[in-house]
């Protein structure tokens, strides 16, 4: 007999919330770049997760709303991108499934890395009016990730949506983590291993 689950559970770090907690709202986007930067940092070094981290933030105040940072191979999802779980964690605690509905202040996700196809797709649902991003896709590639088939214009397609998109800042800093994530042995998962 087939029994579904029913519940999906998935467990931040024990580190993340203290984390969460050093963070000083700032209007500053570089800083939040450098906040979110620090959590893929210390994901990497704490072996937690991949090099990635992302922040859901209140693009007026700077006010931290939610940070997530990738789980996908300590939490055996594929599902679990950093943007994935920043946007989930946004979500709940807001208690709605659209950041930039009705009443909502304009929220701005922050990711220490360009969009995967996966992650690309899920921004324009998610609500949030702003993405900004560190790291470029080419630097996610050159250390084997597998980004998937994103569409070449993807910035004009999220911009034609109504989402504003910042890319390359803090981009050496960003990409500083994927090359420490390589050099300490990570593991660079994808779908199919080469």
């Amino acid at each position: 007999m087939f029994i579904q689950a029913s519940t999906i559970t998935f467990s931040l770090p024990e580190w993340l919330a203290t984390y969460a907690g050093s963070y000083r709202a700032s209007v500053d986007v570089a800083e939040r770049m450098r906040f979110v930067i620090g959590a893929a940092t210390k994901n990497v070094g704490q072996k937690t997760g991949g090099p990635f981290a992302a922040a859901v933030f209140e693009r007026e105040t700077g006010r931290l709303v939610s940070l997530g940072v990738n789980l996908v191979v300590s939490q055996n999802s594929s599902v679990l991108h950093a943007e994935m779980v920043a946007i989930m964690l946004a979500q709940q605690r807001l208690g709605a499934y659209d950041l930039g509905g009705p009443g909502m202040t304009a929220h701005e996700l922050v990711s220490s890395a360009e969009p995967c196809a996966m992650c690309f797709g899920a921004i324009p649902w998610s609500g949030v009016r702003y993405l900004t991003t560190g790291a470029s896709s080419d630097d996610a590639r050159s250390i084997g990730f597998d980004e998937g088939p994103k569409p070449q214009n993807w910035i004009q397609e999220l911009e034609s949506r109504g989402i504003q998109v910042c890319t390359g800042v803090e981009r050496e800093l960003a990409r500083e983590v994927l090359l420490l994530y390589r050099q300490t042995g990570g593991h660079i998962y994808n779908s199919k291993e080469k």
